[in-house]
């Protein structure tokens, strides 16, 4: 019963952050207009706001604040399962280098010329290629221990990382331009055709991993006691490997590489929701919501009129936490 009011709080809490960002930037606008614009897309009532209040409403913020729900939604799921699925709480799509193999793919896109919308798919299939390698060279036997998939995620990071940077040498003025922006991670460039392709993508992912949370409780206790209840531990593993890097290769295709909030939220949801991934996916994915959308907030009016990138933001956050988790692991083990 607890974990459900805080499932309905955090829920609440997403709904009164979109919201209140939508009266915040350069243009304040009340909230009573706010609602009243939203609400007059649903049923008719007589327009009493200016034209440019709805005009920022409906196609400058709400695209912007959505896209930012659904990224923070998928990055904060994705480092939940990934957690869960390596039994080592400094696992996210950031640190295992996924972000990475992503970022590389659509600054290939966008150094080569081809259709913007092949940005995703290349995305995705750099971000499968991170994790495929990632696990086959972590895996020692039928066990994968910490550190090699640590090793491992930085290695293959670094190396994506430095193709990128291969990219960014050769690439011609304007597009360096477009990938720097895009590596440091922004919605900047939001609307309602990058909120519509992610949407179906982001959810239907996030659906499938709720579906498999019973798994993932399982699999924390070891690949013996799973198989011993009948899970098929490679298979299930693999599944769960594909949709973590679908959703999140959807973020990055979109937002460039926000680094961190996988990390971060999953660790402050497990301590208040507790280890069940039942509730413990859907608590990060809302709560990794509110924070990317703030994030976000705080990054177009804390040196207005020019925006930060909310990539540098959440780094700011996040290293200091992994170096947190990091002395604490070592304390722990003696090392």
């Amino acid at each position: 019963m607890k974990k459900n009011l805080i499932l309905i709080l955090l829920a609440l809490g997403l709904l009164m952050t979109i919201l209140v960002t939508l009266t915040i930037g350069p243009v304040h606008i009340p909230v009573g207009i706010v609602i009243k614009v939203l609400f007059s897309k649903i049923v008719s009532i007589p327009q009493t706001w200016q034209d440019n209040f709805q005009e920022i409403i409906l196609n400058v913020r709400l695209p912007r604040i959505l896209l930012g729900v659904f990224a923070g939604c998928a990055l904060s799921i994705s480092g939940c399962t990934m957690q869960a699925l390596f039994r080592n709480p400094m696992a996210s799509p950031y640190v295992c280098g996924v972000a990475s193999g992503g970022a590389f793919g659509a600054s290939l896109i966008i150094v080569l010329g081809i259709s913007q919308v092949l940005v995703m798919p290349v995305a995705f299939f750099f971000s499968l290629l991170t994790v495929f390698l990632v696990y086959h060279l972590a895996k020692v036997g039928r066990k994968i221990p910490v550190e090699t998939l640590l090793l491992s995620g930085i290695a293959l990071s670094l190396f994506f990382s430095a193709l990128t940077s291969f990219i960014q040498y050769m690439a011609k003025e304007e597009e360096l331009r477009q990938i720097i922006f895009w590596l440091m991670g922004g919605l900047w460039a939001s609307n309602w055709n990058k909120v519509l392709s992610v949407f179906p993508v982001i959810l239907l992912g996030i659906l499938c991993l709720l579906y498999f949370s019973r798994e993932l409780n399982i699999l924390l206790l070891g690949e013996e006691q799973a198989l011993d209840v009948g899970v098929e531990v490679e298979g299930t593993r693999k599944i769960i490997l594909i949709l973590t890097a679908l959703i999140t290769a959807s973020a990055v295709a979109t937002c460039g590489i926000i680094g961190f909030v996988g990390l971060v939220i999953p660790h402050i949801m497990r301590i208040i929701i507790g280890p069940d991934h039942r509730f413990l996916l859907l608590a990060s994915a809302i709560s990794g919501s509110i924070f990317l959308v703030w994030v976000d907030t705080f990054a177009r009016i804390l040196i207005s009129p020019t925006e930060l990138p909310v990539g540098i933001i959440t780094a700011l956050i996040g290293v200091p936490f992994f170096l947190f988790l990091l002395r604490r692991r070592k304390r722990l083990s003696g090392f």
